[in-house]
C-alpha cells in the first residue's frame, strides 16, 4: 500500500517516528553538538513525503524537527531558537519540494538523464541555499564558534546534499507500491546477493580497519555499484548505493575513527551515487530502447501479416456480395412463396454485412501500407450506438448485460471505420472475459468523459479530448499481464492471435490518441480521441481540437 492511500492518521505518524530514527542513526561525528554530521538522509524522506502530500506534509515535518532536536541531542539551542530553526528548515525544504513538485509532478524523477540531471541541480542548490540560512542563523544565534562558518556551512550543506542524493532515489521507489513491486522484480533475485556480498568483502577491506583519513582502496567500492548498475539499472544501483553509505557510516562509529577526513567521505558517497545512478539509468534507457525496437519489430510483423490477410480476404468477400446481390435478383424474379420476403432481407443483410466487412479489410489494407485515414468528425454517440447494437444477438444469447451511460453531444476527428474496429474489439474481449462468471453476474459498461490535456476530468466546454471506457466483470488485468497485453502475438484466450490489441492501439496512436487497460480485479480499458471542432462557424469543416 502507497503512502497515499493509508489513512492520514496512520502515515504522519509513520513518518514523524521513521525521520526521527533516521535522524538518531546519523547522528555520527557531529560538530558543537548540532545537527551537522556528514550524512543526513532524513531530509530525502521528508521531500519524499512532501512529493506524495505537498504542503500538508509541513505539520508533521516540523513536529519530527522538533522531537529530533529534543530527543537525539537534547535540544542544545534552546526551545525558542530551536522552534525557529525547525520552521526555517521546513520552509526551505518545502520550497525545494515544492520545486520538486513542479518539476516533475509528483513521477518520473528519474526515468531519464536528463531529468536525473535537473533533480541533481535542483538538490545541491535548494540544499545549499536552505544551508547558508541556518547556519547563518546558527552563527547568529552565537552556537558557532568565530571563524567557522564557511566550515560549518561546507560540512552540513555537504551532509544533507550527500543524504539526499544517495537515498532519496530508494526512498522514493519504496513510497509507491508500482515502485515497490518493481524493485522487488528487479533485485528479488540471487544475483543481487553477489553485488551485496562483495559489498560487503569490499566494506571490510576498506574501512574494517580503519581509524584515520588514510582510505587507499576506495576505489573497490565501484566494483559492487558498478555490477548493479550494469545487471539491474538504476533500481538495483539504489538499493547497492544506499547499502554503501550505511556500510561506510556503521563502519566508521564502529571504530571510532575520530580522524576522518569527512568532507573526503562526503565526495566519496557523492561520487558513489552519481556515478552509479548515471550508469543505472543509461542502462534502462538502453533496454528501453531494445524493447522498443523488438516492438516496433513485432509491430511491422504483425502489420505485414494484417496487410497480407487484408488483401487475401478482400476477394472473397466481394465474392461474397456479388453472390448474395445474385441471390437478390433470383428472389425478385421467382415465385418463392411466403417466406420470400423475409429471406429477401436476410439476404439483403447478408450483402450489407459483407460490403462492411470488405470495406473494414480495405482500410485496414490501405492503414497498414501507406498510413492512409479517412479523418471525419464523428459523434460518440452514433459511434457507440452502432458497435453496440452490432453485439446485440450475441449478448442476448449469453445473458449479458450491456449498460450504455448517456453519451455527451461530443465529435471526435477520426477515421470512422478505423475506430469503430478499436471499440468493437473491445466490446469483443469484454464479452469473451464476462462468459467466464456465473449467468447473473455478466456485465459491460460503456461510458463516455471529457478530458482535458493532461489527461484530468474537464467540465463542458474545457477537454480536448474525449475518453471511452469499456469496463466487464470479467477477472480483470494483473500488472503483470498489463506489462505484455499490447504485445503482438500475447494473447490471454486460447484461440486468440494476439494481434486485436495491436493494431486498436495502432490505430489510435495514429489518430493522436491512446489505448491503455488498468490493473484491477474487473477488465477496464479506455481509449481517448481529440475533439474535433470548427474552423469557422457555420462550415463543415473541422480540424483537431
Amino acid at each position: 500500500m502507497s503512502a497515499r492511500s493509508l489513512p492520514r492518521s496512520l502515515t504522519f505518524p509513520a513518518f514523524i517516528a521513521l525521520y526521527v530514527l533516521f535522524d538518531w542513526a546519523t547522528y555520527i561525528d557531529p560538530l558543537y553538538g548540532l545537527n551537522i554530521t556528514p550524512w543526513n538522509p532524513d531530509p530525502a524522506l521528508g521531500l519524499v513525503f512532501w512529493l506524495l502530500h505537498g504542503w500538508r506534509a509541513a505539520l508533521p515535518w516540523y513536529v519530527a524537527l522538533m522531537l529530533g532536536e529534543w530527543l537525539v541531542r537534547g535540544m542544545p539551542a534552546g526551545l525558542t531558537l530551536t522552534l525557529l530553526l525547525s520552521l526555517w528548515l521546513v520552509i526551505g525544504y518545502g520550497l525545494l519540494g515544492a520545486v520538486l513538485k513542479r518539476a516533475f509532478g509528483g513521477g518520473g524523477v528519474f526515468d531519464s538523464r536528463r531529468k536525473l540531471f535537473e533533480w541533481v541541480l535542483i538538490v545541491v542548490g535548494g540544499t545549499l541555499f536552505n544551508d547558508v540560512v541556518y547556519m547563518s542563523l546558527l552563527s547568529l544565534a552565537g552556537l558557532i564558534p568565530s571563524g567557522e562558518w564557511v566550515a560549518v556551512v561546507l560540512r552540513f550543506g555537504i551532509g544533507d546534499m550527500v543524504g539526499v542524493l544517495v537515498s532519496m532515489p530508494l526512498l522514493w521507489m519504496l513510497s509507491s507500491a508500482e515502485g515497490r513491486g518493481r524493485l522487488k522484480s528487479t533485485v528479488w533475485r540471487c544475483e543481487t546477493l553477489g553485488y551485496l556480498a562483495l559489498a560487503i568483502c569490499v566494506l571490510a577491506f576498506v574501512f574494517g580497519t580503519i581509524a584515520t583519513s588514510e582510505f587507499k582502496h576506495f576505489y573497490f567500492l565501484f566494483l559492487p555499484v558498478i555490477w548493479a548498475a550494469s545487471r539491474q539499472g538504476f533500481y538495483g544501483t539504489a538499493l547497492m548505493v544506499f547499502v554503501l553509505q550505511l556500510g561506510i557510516g556503521a563502519l566508521v562509529k564502529w571504530n571510532n575513527a575520530v580522524n576522518i577526513e569527512v568532507a573526503q567521505l562526503q565526495m566519496l558517497d557523492a561520487m558513489l551515487a552519481l556515478v552509479g545512478f548515471s550508469l543505472g539509468i543509461v542502462v534502462d534507457e538502453l533496454r528501453r530502447v531494445s524493447n522498443d525496437l523488438k516492438q516496433s519489430l513485432r509491430l511491422a510483423a504483425a502489420g505485414e501479416m494484417a496487410a497480407a490477410l487484408a488483401h487475401e480476404l478482400n476477394q472473397p468477400l466481394t465474392a461474397l456480395s456479388a453472390y448474395g446481390k445474385a441471390c437478390e435478383h433470383l428472389i425478385e424474379r421467382t415465385d418463392v412463396g411466403p417466406g420470400g420476403e423475409m429471406l429477401k432481407n436476410a439476404v439483403q443483410r447478408m450483402i450489407a454485412e459483407s460490403g462492411r466487412a470488405a470495406d473494414v479489410v480495405r482500410r485496414l489494407r490501405d492503414f497498414f501500407r501507406t498510413g492512409a485515414m479517412q479523418l471525419e468528425p464523428v459523434e460518440v454517440g452514433q459511434l457507440v450506438s452502432s458497435v453496440s447494437q452490432q453485439f446485440f444477438t450475441q449478448l442476448r444469447q449469453h445473458g449479458v448485460q450491456l449498460t450504455v451511460e448517456e453519451m455527451p453531444p461530443l465529435a471526435m476527428l477520426a477515421d470512422r471505420v478505423q475506430v469503430e474496429l478499436v471499440l468493437r474489439n473491445l466490446l469483443a474481449n469484454a464479452l469473451d472475459a464476462v462468459q467466464e462468471r456465473p449467468a447473473g453476474q455478466r456485465r459491460i459498461r460503456l461510458s463516455a468523459q471529457l478530458l482535458d490535456r493532461k489527461g484530468r476530468l474537464a467540465g463542458e466546454g474545457a477537454g480536448s479530448c474525449v475518453q471511452l471506457s469499456v469496463e466487464d466483470s470479467g477477472k480483470g488485468v494483473s500488472a503483470e499481464l498489463q506489462a505484455r497485453l499490447f504485445e503482438p502475438f500475447v494473447s490471454s484466450k486460447a484461440t486468440g492471435l494476439g494481434l486485436g490489441l495491436v493494431l486498436s492501439r495502432a490505430i489510435m496512436e495514429a489518430h493522436g490518441g491512446s489505448l491503455w487497460a488498468e490493473v484491477g480485479e474487473q477488465g477496464i480499458f479506455r481509449m481517448a480521441l481529440p475533439l474535433a471542432r470548427r474552423v469557422e462557424e457555420g462550415q463543415e469543416h473541422y480540424v483537431a481540437a
